[in-house]
């Protein structure tokens, strides 16, 4: 047990036991509605537009505040509109970003977003000022990982940065949770340094081969060959995402028989999945601070994404914790 979750586990269970420190990007999302995505080559109208706060790992820091987490964002923006709507989007759903750097020589990231009737979508990034992100920036955010909980990561920042902050973490004693999106391959010392990765079924494929990785309706056991691959390079507690089938909890440090869990999906009618994967990372962060167990955390985390799915948009679509109480009570 690292020393968060000693310090988590010895508290009231309360979602702010341990506090959050998220490292990463914040992008302006721009949103095009259309019936279908288009084909290469192939123009398609759009039935509606938005801008609207977004980038992965503001969408964490913002549904872990808004779940009863007590958030920091470590990040940069430029100095334009899009940076003033990020900070104070961000700022309003309760995080602190008295850390995220305003960029002069960089615009702020942005999203390019499109999506179809039935709530799927396909997004290209642009880094923005999310590239000028560097070790130095978590250096200088050194006092934001005193006595944290949990640190929470992605690869929208350099590998370089997302280290940095992965040692700050664990240096900290915190729990590093890498949500390894978008894909990207990373070193081993990273590896070493994630007490918990998140992953979705493709990038599983892409992490260990394609051959290794089951079907999404796959029973326990088939995933046993899959909890060893990842513990072979490292990694020992695991989430694995299957979409509309739920997710899969591949933990090697839990007790045999109890190192595979599949955790149900949460039926909705979805309107819009952008950020649903956010929303699922940042509630994982909130309850692990709380002291749960990566299988408890995974259930609330399900019902989370799943209510953030049923509304246009990602941070003004993240449900609060009553709304997930709620839907897991009925």
């Amino acid at each position: 047990m690292s020393p968060a979750e000693t310090t988590a586990a010895g508290s009231d269970g309360d979602a702010q036991a341990g506090r959050i420190v998220v490292v990463g990007s914040l992008n302006a999302d721009l949103t095009i509605y259309c019936e279908r995505l288009p084909l290469p080559g192939e123009t398609a109208h759009g039935s509606g537009f938005a801008v609207n706060p977004g980038g992965k790992s503001a969408n964490q820091a913002v549904a872990a505040s808004k779940l009863g987490g007590r958030v920091s964002l470590v990040g940069a923006v430029g100095e334009d509109a899009n940076g003033a709507m990020l900070l104070a989007s961000t700022a309003g759903a309760g995080v602190d970003v008295s850390r995220v750097r305003r960029s002069p020589d960089a615009a702020t990231g942005v999203a390019v977003i499109s999506v179809d009737a039935h709530g799927e979508n396909s997004i290209i990034i642009s880094a923005g000022a999310n590239g000028t992100l560097a070790p130095a920036d978590v250096v200088a955010s050194a006092d934001a990982f005193d006595g944290a909980a949990v640190v929470c990561l992605c690869l929208e920042v350099s590998l370089e940065t997302v280290e940095a902050a992965a040692r700050s973490g664990r240096d900290g004693g915190a729990m590093v949770l890498l949500n390894l999106s978008p894909y990207a391959q990373i070193p081993q010392s990273l590896a070493e340094l994630s007490d918990v990765l998140l992953v979705n079924a493709h990038e599983a494929s892409l992490f260990l081969g394609a051959a290794e990785v089951p079907g999404a309706d796959a029973d326990a056991l088939a995933w046993e060959p899959v909890r060893l691959k990842f513990a072979e390079r490292g990694l020992d507690r695991v989430l694995v995402t299957l979409g509309a089938h739920g997710s899969v909890v591949l933990d090697s440090q839990a007790a045999k028989g109890h190192r595979i869990t599949r955790i149900a999906p949460t039926r909705v009618k979805a309107v819009d999945t952008t950020g649903a994967g956010d929303a699922f990372t940042g509630a994982v962060a909130t309850r692990l601070a709380a002291g749960e167990t990566l299988a408890d955390a995974a259930a609330f985390a399900s019902v989370a994404a799943a209510l953030a799915a049923t509304r246009k948009g990602t941070q003004a679509a993240y449900p609060g914790i009553q709304d997930v109480e709620r839907l897991r009570a009925s």
